[in-house]
């Protein structure tokens, strides 16, 4: 795969899934310009979420069967339909099924990625799943900024419309662009999805990744729901552009994600995983007791955060080479069903995470974030035997 051609889905992903995470910021402005309560925009998260996660369970399996660059096309094509519904949207009930359906159509980059590594030669698979991955995280790192920074000069609604625009040219330029890829697998709808809990529960490697994930994601989630109201307290002071740059440096750890897929290729997932836990525990354990409200409180908590997207994105990529190893006709479903249970371990992070930063305060939640990659470490241990995709990389 050309170089151009592996910027342009790596852009894509960044761009796409920065859809997910727009509203966040805006919420206040949103509900405002919309008529919405406080809890009625707060549902704009939670349905663009509940979306994507049933995208990723229903959509995502059908690059197994479907041919690809068409899906992929359609999905953009829809994603960039809604944006522009949501961009001149005047109405609560409307604009909250409408970021379902932004959520759902954002998987698309979940097709991207397992595309990619079909036409990624074996010895390099899991540098081109990093490379691709760091484009993904990147988006979402940088959503809240650039909607902040466009909402401050515009509106919310001009945030919707740019990405609209971009969501487009994108498609445009992924169906003239990318090669088909036409799957030989062919099965109903209905057999195909009936496929997933067999997977799930055949395929140890891809329970253990997924468990592995569900818990650094979540501990992730934890974080990153929490840190941001310790930061705007009477703690720190910060205020939302010294927020959003608090997020940027801790955008630093997606330079993981490439490292990561060369560790893969090189057949280090094994100790890699390792490390990659214990850097989320390290790094949720030293924020829990920094000393709040000084500057060497803030700057554990800028390394904590980088430590924390290191280990995070160094094992979602481990995790992703391995389980692209099983077999190219599962990829799509291999991916929905990883992408789905660590998507459901970083909500239920956010909910008990934000409960008890409530009722407890910051150590208590970040205490609670070191609990999840303990258990990931845990089970790790159980693992007495090497793992297949151990020897699957060379």
């Amino acid at each position: 795969m050309p170089a151009w051609l592996m910027v342009l889905i790596t852009t894509a992903c960044g761009v796409v899934v920065a859809n997910l995470y727009y509203s966040q910021p805006l919420l206040s402005e949103i509900g405002a310009s919309l008529g919405m309560s406080p809890q009625t925009a707060g549902l704009i998260v939670t349905f663009t979420q509940i979306g994507y996660g049933l995208g990723l369970l229903l959509v995502v399996p059908l690059g197994d069967v479907f041919e690809n660059r068409a899906l992929i096309s359609v999905l953009l094509t829809i994603e960039a339909l809604v944006l522009v519904a949501a961009a001149i949207g005047g109405a609560p009930i409307p604009f909250l099924m409408i970021s379902g359906l932004i959520g759902l159509a954002a998987v698309a980059v979940q097709v991207l990625v397992p595309f990619t590594s079909h036409y990624a030669p074996e010895h390099r698979r899991g540098r081109v799943i990093g490379t691709v991955m760091s484009g993904l995280t990147l988006g979402i790192m940088l959503a809240r900024l650039v909607a902040s920074l466009i909402a401050s000069v515009w509106s919310w609604r001009a945030v919707y419309t740019m990405s609209a625009l971009l969501v487009m040219a994108i498609a445009i330029a992924i169906r003239c662009t990318l090669p088909t890829r036409r799957p030989d697998y062919t099965v109903s709808y209905r057999a195909l999805l009936g496929s997933l809990p067999g997977i799930m529960r055949e395929t140890p490697v891809l329970r253990r990744r997924a468990l592995y994930h569900a818990c650094l994601f979540g501990s992730f989630s934890v974080f990153w729901t929490t840190l941001p109201l310790l930061l705007t307290s009477e703690a720190f002071g910060l205020s939302q552009l010294g927020l959003a740059m608090f997020a940027l440096v801790g955008a630093v750890g997606a330079a993981a994600s490439p490292l990561a897929g060369r560790l893969a290729d090189h057949g280090l997932t094994r100790p890699w995983t390792c490390i990659a836990i214990l850097a989320v525990l390290t790094s949720l354990l030293a924020a829990a007791f920094v000393p709040t409200g000084t500057a060497l409180g803030l700057g554990i908590l800028v390394g904590a955060a980088i430590l924390l997207d290191f280990g995070v994105m160094t094992n979602v990529v481990l995790g992703q080479r391995a389980i692209y190893a099983l077999g190219p006709q599962l990829r799509s479903r291999l991916n929905g069903l990883y992408m789905a249970t660590f998507f459901a371990g970083g909500a239920l992070g956010s909910a008990v995470g934000g409960f008890v930063y409530a009722h407890c305060g910051w150590r208590a939640a970040a205490l609670t974030g070191v609990v999840l990659p303990a258990l990931a470490l845990a089970y790790f241990l159980t693992d007495r035997h090497c793992e297949i995709y151990c020897h699957s990389a060379p």
